[in-house]
């Protein structure tokens, strides 16, 4: 049994020292959703992502993607051919969580308008 899975406080994530607090924090920044979202549609190289990421500098893509691999979300591998090859795509984890992921990404995106119409009520109020 690990370390963390023997701690008492192991899922009580609003204890301040809840080590899950670290990986929502991880799965839930905004780099990371997007990257999950990508990379649930299949392997993806690190072009590609950053490409189909509008906005992210490669600096926080590569640290986005050096995080989920440290989690264990994403599986990166690297092919001995020149110029180099690597290939980025979710391990088994990575796709239930990207289905979470995706789930409230969707969720958004329905409710987008009424969302959007709180806001503007909110920043114009009669």
């Amino acid at each position: 049994m690990s370390a963390y899975a023997s701690s008492k406080l192991l899922g009580q994530v609003l204890s301040s020292e809840c080590p899950s607090r670290g990986i929502l924090e991880h799965l839930t920044n905004k780099w990371s959703v997007l990257v999950l979202r990508c990379l649930n549609d299949g392997v993806h190289r690190f072009s590609e992502l950053k490409q189909r990421i509008e906005g992210i500098s490669e600096k926080m893509l590569a640290q986005t993607l050096k995080m989920l691999e440290n989690d264990g979300f994403i599986l990166r591998t690297v092919y001995p051919v020149v110029p180099p090859k690597v290939e980025y795509q979710l391990t088994l984890t990575g796709s239930q969580a990207a289905e979470k992921v995706i789930y409230l990404i969707t969720w958004i995106e329905t409710k987008l308008p009424e969302i959007l119409e709180h806001k503007t009520a909110a920043v114009n109020p009669q």
